[in-house]
């Protein structure tokens, strides 16, 4: 009998650990624990009703077959339109894709371009998914750590030693998962000014968590504040994060007219197009009433002044304001060597999230999960009172450690 071996693309990587831990939060609630889970990175509100509205609209309509490949006319509209009214950013209409989600545009962008080892700069902390999205795709990541001391940011002299002939890729995620962190028009500027003089490193900018921004000075991304190198950024958005759709699986890109046909072409291979009620669904999002977006990011903020606040104020721990998306990234170094109640020593930021989920029942996920240490994420999409029980709980938690 013989026995199924996977492709060596797939002994690689490893299964994404927040998707793990927000699994093992589940699997403890089915046998009776009281969990409570701040891992999961999707918004606890539902999809706006004029959003469903619209779905079950294209449905009566009978918008239920296959789509382009490069999604709908009326969702490449919408998408140009978002891009122009928000960022002031002009695309062309074979300068847009449409795919299963901003991962999988991050995917195909990565499949389309990376091959014998070729380089990618992935600045840490990091979403999970980068390196391995690189390995999987037969290329190299280049791990830039970003320390506290900076904002978790890259700078420019750490990305002009990170370059090397090889290097094909430059990944930028601001706001970003897990810290937060966003960088200003004259960092992105400084930042830009590096890769104007490698013409042979592209960017993949995530923007996906780009309206959920708490600053008072608007956002802004690399291709608005560079517009040189608007021939070289593939600017990833969706509407998973900011119109509560994650289940809708709408993601999108634009940039290069050759790269873009390039992820069309795989896209025709691999799933042929995304769900056209989803994309009616998401075109709806982008072109109508946006106060579904300014209520919820309004919300976000007031959990994160909240639970920043409790998580400053105790002791053993800090943590930076983000200033976007809906995490915290909190520095647990100071009970880095505590012992726990049964003798345990904390000796590192995996063992001090395994202490808060087995001792007081909080779910987070460990910084070296995110290429950086000692540092725990904390979602704060989800209720201000789950927030506070799982505040309650960390503290009590520290409190005990000896």
């Amino acid at each position: 009998m013989s026995t199924f071996v996977p492709a060596s693309r797939v002994s690689r990587i490893k299964v994404s650990p927040s998707t793990a831990a927000a699994a093992r939060a589940r699997e403890l609630k089915a046998a009776g624990r009281d969990i409570v889970d701040m891992t999961v990175g999707e918004p606890d509100f539902d999809t706006p009703d004029n959003v469903k509205a619209a779905a079950h609209a294209a449905i009566d309509r009978g918008e239920t077959k296959y789509t382009p490949v490069n999604g709908t006319p009326a969702l490449r509209k919408a998408i140009i339109g978002d891009f122009e009214r928000r960022l002031d950013l002009r695309y062309a209409d074979n300068e847009i894709c449409v795919g299963g989600g901003a991962k999988q545009i991050l995917f195909l962008a990565l499949m389309a371009s990376v091959e014998n080892d070729a380089e990618v700069i992935i600045p840490a902390p990091y979403w999970v998914s980068y390196p391995d999205m690189v390995i999987a795709n037969d290329g190299k990541p280049i791990i830039v750590q970003c320390p506290q001391e900076q904002g978790f940011k890259l700078t420019p002299e750490a990305l002009e030693a990170a370059i090397t002939p090889k290097t094909l890729w430059l990944i930028l995620n601001a706001p970003s998962n897990p810290t937060g962190a966003a960088y200003s028009r004259a960092e992105l500027e400084a930042l830009g000014e590096v890769l104007l003089r490698h013409p042979q490193v592209f960017v993949l900018s995530d923007d996906i968590y780009d309206q959920v921004w708490f600053r008072d000075e608007p956002m802004t991304t690399l291709v608005s504040a560079v517009p040189e190198l608007k021939d070289r950024v593939l600017l990833v958005n969706g509407v998973s994060k900011s119109y509560a759709m994650t289940g809708w699986r709408i993601g999108y890109g634009a940039g290069p007219a050759p790269l873009i046909a390039a992820i069309n072409k795989l896209q025709s291979q691999m799933s042929s197009c995304p769900s056209s009620v989803s994309q009616a669904a998401a075109a709806h999002a982008l072109s109508s009433d946006q106060s579904f977006v300014t209520d919820s990011v309004r919300m976000y903020k007031e959990r994160r002044d909240y639970a920043c606040a409790r998580l400053n104020a105790v002791p053993g721990l800090s943590c930076l304001m983000p200033a976007g998306a809906f995490y915290l990234f909190p520095n647990c170094g100071g009970v880095i060597g505590k012992k726990t109640p049964d003798g345990k020593i904390i000796e590192t930021d995996l063992d001090f999230v395994l202490y808060l989920l087995d001792g007081v029942g909080v779910a987070a996920l460990q910084g070296a999960a995110y290429g950086l240490s000692p540092y725990f994420r904390l979602s704060i999409a989800t209720s201000i009172e789950a927030i506070a029980e799982a505040c309650d709980r960390i503290e009590r938690a520290v409190a005990a450690l000896r």
